[in-house]
């Protein structure tokens, strides 16, 4: 670091080991130069050079009156002047150094500001959080954020960068947030990410990221993984870290099964793997697990579920959408004995059979201790029969039930929950398998 604020402890040491006498003149003035600079001037030198970079680097007709970036005049010391009328917002200083302020955040409001970050020296070897969201930069991210080795937070989110990230983005090693959702990255996720080991939150989703996923199991501390609507083609990464608390990883390409280590997540709470092409089976586990409350596994081609030994007496599972897929067979029973389930979406799958008891107490016959449904959607399967007699005392705005586009006995219109689409016909029904009477 060449600023004065890193020269001038330099230069006081090299003055206590030597006398006046003995000092150069062109010494002299270089001390009277640092020392007037720091009395003048409250932010690092350095700092402000970056920050005038900054607000250089940017589009002159993004910045609008009234917004952050229009107060900063640096005729005034930024740190000196922070919520002032000219420098109203959008920075953070601490003393942290020779008496020197430097700057510790930069938050920018909002507002459509448009530019390159990689006009940017990004000298600021003190920065702990860089926030720039929610406006219209673009062009690359620049391997030279990787200076800002004190970053604690990076949100790059919701603006309009794209190319692949660069893996010195990796060395960030006290990194705990970053956000790089809603951009037009791509490429792969760099393998230097295992580096980011105080990692806590990733969100990647909303960009056109591909390739296999890195083995991530080394951050320890990440809670919050998202990577939703990208183009990641291969399998449900199983390399993941054990600390997950929510995972989504929703319309990306996915393909092939379940992957058996996924119950090895004993703090996840939240799984949406819908949107993908996953196939197979929806395993046991999931119904047993510890902490799993919320499970999505929607618009895939999954073909039947594995029932638990516990038979979902123990299960933590409050909402569970499985619509949209290939699942075939009997309503599983089991489903409607979990204590917690209140939201159960089975649409638009080949399920068959009577709708089982279980499902119409849960949703009619309140039981202390366990959660009524709330929502119950059974439509677009091939369910027969009648429909069970305590579903018919449901009131509307009771529950949301829809047994719509099924092969149901009878179901008028007089009642609720067969509003909005008719059964299927009885030649559809007979050609979907003999077992429909």
């Amino acid at each position: 670091m060449s600023s004065r604020c890193s020269l001038l402890p330099s230069v006081l040491k090299m003055s206590k080991r030597n006398s006046i006498a003995n000092l150069s003149l062109p010494f002299i003035f270089t001390f009277l130069e640092l020392l007037l600079g720091v009395v003048d001037s409250r932010t690092c030198p350095g700092d402000i050079r970056v920050l005038k970079d900054l607000k250089n680097g940017l589009d002159s007709k993004s910045v609008a009156p009234g917004s952050c970036l229009s107060s900063w005049d640096f005729s005034f010391d930024p740190c000196d002047h922070i919520f002032s009328d000219k420098f109203t917002c959008g920075l953070r200083c601490d003393r942290v150094v020779s008496g020197s302020f430097r700057v510790t955040e930069i938050t920018f409001d909002p507002v459509g500001y448009s530019g390159s970050l990689s006009s940017v020296s990004w000298d600021l070897p003190y920065l702990q959080t860089l926030d720039i969201s929610d406006n219209a930069f673009s062009g690359s991210v620049p391997d030279s954020l990787a200076k800002l080795t004190r970053l604690r937070r990076l949100s790059l989110s919701k603006n309009s960068l794209s190319g692949k990230l660069p893996v010195s983005l990796g060395s960030l090693s006290h990194l705990e947030e970053l956000y790089l959702d809603g951009n037009h990255l791509q490429g792969p996720l760099p393998s230097s990410f295992n580096s980011l080991v105080n990692l806590k939150r990733l969100e990647i989703q909303e960009n056109n990221f591909s390739g296999e996923f890195p083995d991530l199991r080394s951050l320890k501390d990440l809670y919050i993984l998202d990577a939703s609507d990208n183009q990641f083609s291969e399998q449900v990464p199983s390399a993941l870290p054990m600390s997950l608390v929510e995972l989504s990883m929703r319309n990306n390409d996915l393909k092939g099964n379940l992957p058996d280590n996924v119950g090895d997540l004993e703090y996840l709470q939240v799984l949406d793997l819908s949107h993908n092409q996953l196939s197979g089976p929806i395993l046991s586990v999931l119904f047993d697990h510890p902490s799993l409350q919320q499970l999505t596994l929607s618009y895939n081609n999954f073909t039947f579920l594995q029932t638990p030994g516990t038979m979902g007496f123990t299960s933590k599972l409050i909402a569970l959408d499985l619509s949209n897929n290939d699942l075939r067979g009997l309503l599983p029973a089991f489903l409607g004995s979990m204590p917690k389930l209140s939201a159960l979406s089975l649409e638009h799958n080949m399920f068959t059979g009577m709708i089982p008891t279980q499902y119409a107490l849960k949703a009619a016959v309140p039981r202390a201790h366990t959660s009524s449904f709330e929502r119950l959607l059974l439509g677009g399967n091939y369910l027969f029969g009648p429909i069970p007699s305590p579903l018919m005392g449901l009131k509307p705005g009771s529950a949301n039930v829809s047994l719509v586009d099924n092969c149901l006995y009878r179901c008028p219109d007089t009642f609720f929950f067969c509003q909005g689409g008719d059964q299927k016909s009885l030649v559809v029904c007979k050609s979907f398998g003999p077992s429909i009477p």
